[in-house]
């Protein structure tokens, strides 16, 4: 696999990691793990929702790399500028993870009683479960998504297989959590707060390994 397929697999992995999508998968594979008894639906629920999510991610992005590809004038563009422009690109991102600066994006509601009836209805509504959430973009999970996978996937000839390698990194630590339920891991607040630990120092590496690759970026093209 490429540097540029495994930068993509990582974007997802941290992305699963990242607080607030942390937060909403622990939540959904345990809020799964409630509504069934057996061990093996539990396990099939929670792979359905992973693939709900996995299969959402790769959709957006490929329908949004194919439709700027397919415009001339925006390839033409894209294929003589985009040196330039991923360059402030990374620095924008890694500055964000690097918490210099926030924003906010607009959130996709989801009420309970919703979640409910998609959790009572099985394989099919934990798939839509997962949809739903992965529709739900959070600040880190946008800025890595929109403003270093889709730039990376659109610097590439391959570009459309990026959002496919991103779902299957989004999908690494919450199948991980789903065995660790399946097979009774009774210190759930633990595992969460060490993948929160984790995830910190892996966004402030990356934070910093986007600031340093978009200034080389920036400098070779001044």
């Amino acid at each position: 696999m490429s540097l540029e397929l495994l930068s993509a697999l990582w974007l997802g992995v941290l992305t699963s990691m990242s607080p607030c999508t942390l937060t909403t998968n622990v939540a959904a594979v345990s809020f799964l793990s409630k509504k069934v008894n057996h061990p093996k639906d539990v396990l099939l629920s929670s792979m359905a929702y992973i693939l709900g999510r996995m299969v959402t991610y790769a959709a957006i992005g490929s329908i949004i790399i194919c439709s700027l590809v397919s415009v001339p004038s925006i390839a033409k563009f894209l294929q003589s500028h985009m040196d330039r422009i991923v360059g402030p690109i990374l620095i924008i991102v890694g500055l964000f993870l690097l918490d210099g600066f926030k924003f906010r994006i607009p959130v996709l509601s989801f009420s309970h009683e919703k979640q409910d009836k998609l959790a009572d209805s099985g394989v099919g509504g934990a798939f839509l479960l997962g949809v739903f959430f992965a529709l739900s973009f959070c600040p880190i999970a946008a800025a890595l998504y929109f403003g270093s996978l889709i730039p990376l996937a659109l610097n590439s000839k391959i570009g459309v297989i990026y959002p496919f390698v991103y779902g299957i990194g989004t999908g690494i630590p919450v199948a991980i959590f789903a065995i660790g339920v399946v097979v009774g891991v009774k210190t759930r607040s633990k595992w969460f707060q060490k993948t929160a630990q984790l995830e910190r120092w892996a966004r402030r590496i990356t934070g910093v390994i986007f600031v340093v690759v978009g200034l080389y970026f920036v400098w070779t093209n001044i």
